[in-house]
């Protein structure tokens, strides 16, 4: 019970990593706010978990200042998980269009921007919070034909550890995790297509030979926003099995 008493916010929960970190806070005792943008998949996994649904588009502001509010209402949050997360599909970037790009950067990057507007005070007033952004593998070890992906995911890294140092001093810590591609609704748009040659192609270069699960992205979440990793922030953990080596 590792986060026992805590209020969490997980967007993107309604599927894939965002759903395996809410299930793990909630199993260690947080109260989780199920956020998504769809609503009916948010409503699933927080009746599953005991937790809160949360209809949210976080790359809106009104939509995340209602998430807030409707978040305060239940009890001052303490950790927020940037998990939402999209992708295009791999392609020259000379050709990838200004649509798919503008999506990228509202969800991957605009989205912590509002998040951290938005709670970010009530942690310096308060002199506690954690914010974890869920980065990938892509922002440290570039795949080609996903330029403007990977740059998305620099930036959260960078982002990252700026802010583990600017609000340092109100005792708040920031981290990101950098997963390798997983069983998620993504897997397919990362690799193109999925047939089991593409599959084998892609975990060659996995040194562990599997993909990160909800699961283990939940653990490290679990450790990274609980009392035992006070003393960490600015990391931006690999659960990539070895893909970064």
């Amino acid at each position: 019970m590792r986060l026992q008493g805590k209020i969490a916010i997980v967007t993107g929960a309604g599927s894939g990593f965002g759903a395996g970190i809410a299930r793990k806070f909630a199993a260690e005792g947080a109260r989780v706010i199920v956020a998504d943008i769809n609503g009916d998949a948010a409503a699933e996994v927080a009746k599953e978990i005991g937790g809160t649904a949360q209809t949210c588009n976080v790359a809106d502001r009104a939509s995340v200042e209602a998430m807030r509010d409707a978040a305060l209402a239940i009890g001052p949050v303490d950790i927020v998980v940037n998990n939402a997360g999209v992708t295009h599909l791999p392609m020259p970037t000379d050709t990838v269009s200004e649509a798919d790009f503008d999506r990228i950067f509202a969800v991957n990057m605009k989205a912590i921007y509002l998040m951290t507007q938005a709670f970010v005070p009530g942690f310096k007033e308060r002199r506690s919070g954690n914010i974890l952004n869920i980065a990938s593998t892509a922002g440290v070890s570039p795949r080609p034909n996903l330029s403007w992906y990977n740059a998305s995911k620099g930036w959260v890294i960078t982002a990252t550890r700026s802010l583990a140092v600017e609000l340092a001093p109100f005792g708040v810590r920031v981290n990101a995790l950098n997963p390798v591609a997983g069983e998620t609704p993504l897997l397919k748009s990362f690799m193109g297509q999925d047939t089991p040659e593409i599959r084998a192609k892609f975990l060659s270069t996995i040194p562990l030979g599997r993909f990160s699960t909800a699961e283990d992205m939940g653990n490290a979440a679990c450790f990274l926003c609980s009392d035992e990793a006070s003393m960490i922030t600015g990391v931006a953990m690999e659960v990539d099995g070895g893909r970064c080596i």
